[in-house]
């Protein structure tokens, strides 16, 4: 397992993303040898940083078409209808560079002859990439013991995720009260008394790692039998830190005040304090200018379609609680809330106007919120800033809710990227479980993936309402 911005990435999966460039690689080489033929062929640096610049621009069309999300593309089908996409991606981006830099072509029909290469290639690899996951080969085994939320959460995550690098081989359930006799499931479940016996059995099991997690420790902690696990060379995990590395996420529902006061992160230091807001003012600035055109056009159009302000603010909560004033384009009817009062946006919201879904489409009318970071506000990544009213209701329904205020809030957050719109209290819970993560490990480099993934998300138009 690889660990990257507090997750972990199975060493297979980093290597099928590398095999798929080296195949990409090797297809066009050869469309290059039968494009010259072997006499005229000469391989060189030149050629080779060539062909790297094709192969690095396909890999990043695959990305942002989700080729690289196995559960996106499970099916034969919706393989090859994104592959298809991402290729056609990939040949109008690279006219766009030749049209800029021309000496960075290699032959006029490469592109177009590598693609079959690259379509039998790459088509074979996934295929035996998923007889790899449907085996389970190369996955780590773990033993969850205990029978906390967390445990549970864990569960239903590793048989969800096919390729999460993960085989449960064995749940140590903390009594007999808490397995489900009627329907006991596909994985091995032993009760032992007070844990007897632990150490020899992931021994035997040759399993690697054991994850804890129990609904309470006073009385039955095993840690005796841990211990003996511990100085073998066995890993031994805390559900919520485990749970953690694989999602991305935090749970709220299983966390204790202890656990948090005892994790690390949440380091807030000044140089990256400095730093964040250094980069904020300047990219504020310099975005303000270059939108400029575009925030006069959609202020034109927003006029023109229907009657009320061009702009809409509002009050949220922001940094510390504090109280400012966000900026948006109006996307809905003048005065919305007027007789519905604070409501959360819906699918297909009727209050949306003709031009509104345009620029919620493609995330135009968050372009003034630029203003709030460049007035110190707001930053380009984290929480987005909710409104008062419902901060005061989700506070006394959802744990550690106002940990949110910590840091200032953003345009764009680690659960927008990853979970997208919410519009319910358990969409709330399920935005603060990304929230806490984000704030827990918040970096500069974890921000740029986090930007790297909104322009993809505004590319594909997904998640607006």
């Amino acid at each position: 397992m690889l660990r990257f911005f507090k997750k972990y990435y199975p060493i297979r999966n980093i290597f099928f993303v590398f095999g798929e460039g080296v195949f990409i690689f090797i297809s066009v080489l050869i469309a290059v040898l039968i494009i010259f033929g072997p006499v005229s062929f000469v391989l060189d640096d030149w050629l080779l940083l060539k062909i790297l610049l094709i192969t690095l621009v396909c890999q990043a069309c695959l990305y942002y078409n989700d080729l690289y999300d196995l559960q996106t593309t499970d099916s034969f089908n919706e393989l090859g209808i994104r592959l298809l996409q991402a290729l056609g991606f990939a040949a109008i981006l690279l006219a766009f560079i030749y049209m800029i830099f021309p000496q960075v072509i290699i032959a006029t029909g490469t592109f177009i002859v590598s693609i079959c290469f690259v379509i039998l290639l790459i088509v074979s690899w996934r295929f035996l990439y998923s007889i790899i996951l449907k085996h389970g080969m190369f996955n780590q085994k773990i033993v969850l013991l205990g029978s906390g939320q967390v445990t549970m959460d864990i569960k239903q995550e590793i048989i969800g995720r096919k390729d999460c690098g993960y085989t449960l081989a064995l749940e140590i359930p903390e009594s007999i009260d808490d397995v489900d006799l009627v329907n006991p499931g596909d994985i091995p479940l032993i009760c032992k008394n007070k844990f007897e016996g632990l150490k020899e059995m992931v021994q035997v099991l040759d399993i690697e790692k054991v994850v804890v997690g129990f609904k309470e420790k006073r009385h039955i902690f095993p840690t005796r039998e841990l211990l003996k696990c511990r100085v073998e060379g066995i890993d031994i995990i805390d559900g919520n830190d485990f749970y953690e590395n694989l999602t991305g996420k935090l749970t709220v529902e299983a966390l204790n005040p202890s656990w948090l006061i005892f994790a690390r992160g949440f380091h807030k230091s000044r140089p990256r304090r400095f730093l964040k807001r250094s980069i904020d003012l300047i990219l504020s600035f310099i975005m303000l200018l270059f939108c400029l055109p575009l925030i006069t056009i959609t202020a034109i159009f927003i006029k023109l379609d229907s009657r009320g302000s061009v702009f809409f603010s509002q009050e949220r909560v922001g940094e510390k609680g504090k109280i400012y004033r966000i900026h948006k384009f109006r996307s809905m009817i003048d005065e919305a809330e007027k007789h519905s009062g604070p409501v959360w946006a819906r699918n297909d919201d009727d209050r949306v106007t003709r031009v509104g879904r345009i620029i919620r489409r493609w995330r135009i009318d968050e372009l003034p919120q630029l203003w709030n970071v460049l007035k110190g506000e707001m930053s380009f990544v984290g929480p987005r800033p909710e409104r008062e009213f419902f901060v005061k209701k989700l506070e006394e329904m959802i744990p550690y809710y106002s940990v949110r205020f910590t840091v200032k809030p953003g345009i764009t957050g680690w659960a927008q990227v990853c979970y997208g719109y919410g519009a319910s209290v358990d969409d709330a819970v399920e935005k603060l479980n990304y929230d806490l993560f984000y704030i827990k490990n918040m970096a500069m480099l974890m921000d740029l993936m986090i930007v790297l993934r909104t322009i993809k998300i505004v590319l594909f138009s997904t998640g607006a309402r």
